[in-house]
């Protein structure tokens, strides 16, 4: 397995240092570098760096305030009439901002936003929509919070392989 999957972590804490203008340019064309289907390339990205937005941003889900805390955030959106493969070419454009992140020694963590609803019940996608000024034809997928990890974590190794979980020629 090579080192960069091994290093690639869910890190929701983050240190005050800042992610540089180079390694956002950097992640941004990692993620559009992802495969796509059909080579539609539907992403877009809104890129988050003021405080009071990323605070907002972590009030859309009980379990997404960590947002609030990091550097920068990446909001992964299309338009969904582009393709019918438009959350899945995202959610590979995400897999790439992760893997480069790691790359880049930083951490990153996905904020779940498509088919959710706020704790106070309002859609979570209407709501990131409001926060960015997002126009109505376009669908979020996620929030990807991206800093400086607050503290070291162990990296993945190969003996969380399980050959349980495979199955060969058939189930």
């Amino acid at each position: 397995m090579h080192e960069i999957f091994k290093k690639r972590r869910s890190i929701r804490e983050y240190s005050d240092k800042e992610v540089t203008e180079e390694q956002i340019h950097n992640i941004l064309c990692s993620a559009m570098v992802a495969p796509s289907g059909n080579h539609a390339n539907p992403w877009e990205f809104v890129v988050v760096r003021e405080k009071e937005k990323l605070s907002k941003l972590s009030r859309c889900g009980k379990w997404q305030s960590f947002v609030k805390d990091s550097s920068v955030a990446i909001v992964i959106i299309a338009k969904e009439s582009d393709t019918d493969m438009w959350l899945q070419d995202c959610s590979i454009a995400a897999a790439h901002i992760y893997l480069e992140v790691a790359n880049q020694g930083l951490g990153c963590c996905w904020a779940n936003v498509k088919d959710s609803k706020t704790e106070e019940g309002e859609d979570r996608e209407e709501y990131v929509i409001k926060v960015l000024n997002i126009p109505k034809e376009y669908r979020v997928v996620c929030i990807m919070s991206i800093g400086y990890p607050l503290k070291e974590v162990q990296e993945h190794s190969e003996e969380e392989y399980d050959e349980t979980k495979v199955h060969r020629e058939v189930f």
